[in-house]
């Protein structure tokens, strides 16, 4: 049995809200979570950034998704939630990523109804498949999930509320989750108003994306704890770390590129010690073993 998959469906059915952060790579992912997070999702739109510096426009192979979220998974102790965005293709490659997902431990995972290739929710130009297709890929998956015995939460994400509106986004919520998903999500939508009806007619979990916490982008910004009295299951935060990474990376190389002298002396704040980053990524316990194991070796002395 995934032990994560169980944690993380568990905190879910408590309808409190639970904030997902969403991480990019493995240290984005440890940050993450030591902050206090509870669990983490893959950002597709952050692994887009951070592996090829382009848009979240479907140009990242399955592979290296998958690779990434295997990666994520090792370096933290909290539940991981993957992104596999339109599933790899039809039914079939879906039910098989599922199988993939549940041998890597990772305890959720979201899939979208958009066509392929498919675009972050919150630009332009989207374009959706028609509900039963979705709802075939959502039961391949279960079936797969049932077949393996495992709790690994499945997310149908519906890019349908931008395209075509709210009632037509609930209608299809409703439909993936009788098809075995255990979560729906509504991307894109917009309004206090929408997202109470959203939990009203929706017959099962709900997840909302505040994308950054910060600006909201195309869904209002709402206190956490006014989205857990509304019995919001999940608060998605996907792109933070990858927004964050940028202001930060941006700002520093701008002001060392500006400086007179070529250094930026006493300026502290901008970056964290050597030792700080040294003992985050666990260089202290690998001195513990080169001392063990490597007597006699350089690295020792």
């Amino acid at each position: 049995m995934n032990h994560q998959a169980s944690i993380l469906r568990t905190a879910l059915l408590r309808r409190q809200a639970l904030v997902v952060p969403g991480c990019h790579d493995a240290l984005s992912a440890r940050i993450v979570e030591s902050a206090g997070f509870a669990a983490i999702q893959v950002s597709g739109f952050g692994v887009a950034g951070s592996l090829l510096a382009r848009p979240d426009v479907g140009l990242v192979d399955m592979k290296d998704i998958l690779d990434i979220t295997g990666y994520i998974v090792r370096a933290v102790q909290i539940p991981v939630m993957a992104d596999i965005d339109t599933g790899g293709g039809n039914a079939i490659n879906a039910a098989q990523i599922t199988e993939r997902l549940i041998e890597m431990n990772v305890a959720g995972v979201n899939i979208e109804d958009q066509v392929f290739p498919k675009r972050c929710g919150h630009m332009a130009g989207k374009q959706v498949i028609p509900a039963e297709e979705m709802a075939g890929k959502i039961r391949a998956m279960a079936d797969s999930r049932r077949r393996l015995g495992s709790e690994l939460v499945i997310n149908a994400r519906t890019d349908s509320y931008a395209v075509l509106g709210l009632d037509e986004a609930i209608r299809r919520a409703n439909l993936y989750l009788a098809a075995g998903a255990d979560m729906a999500f509504l991307d894109g939508i917009g309004t206090r108003a929408d997202i109470e009806r959203a939990a009203r007619e929706i017959h099962g979990l709900l997840s909302v994306n505040l994308m950054d916490a910060v600006t909201g982008v195309k869904t209002e910004l709402i206190p956490i704890p006014e989205l857990a009295a509304m019995g919001i299951a999940r608060v998605s935060i996907p792109v933070a770390s990858i927004m964050v990474m940028h202001r930060a990376l941006t700002d520093f190389f701008q002001a060392l590129h500006s400086a007179p002298t070529g250094i930026l002396p006493g300026e502290t704040q901008r970056i964290s010690t050597f030792q700080e980053y040294t003992s985050f990524v666990g260089l202290p316990q690998y001195r513990k073993l080169e001392h063990e194991y490597l007597q006699g070796d350089p690295l020792c002395a």
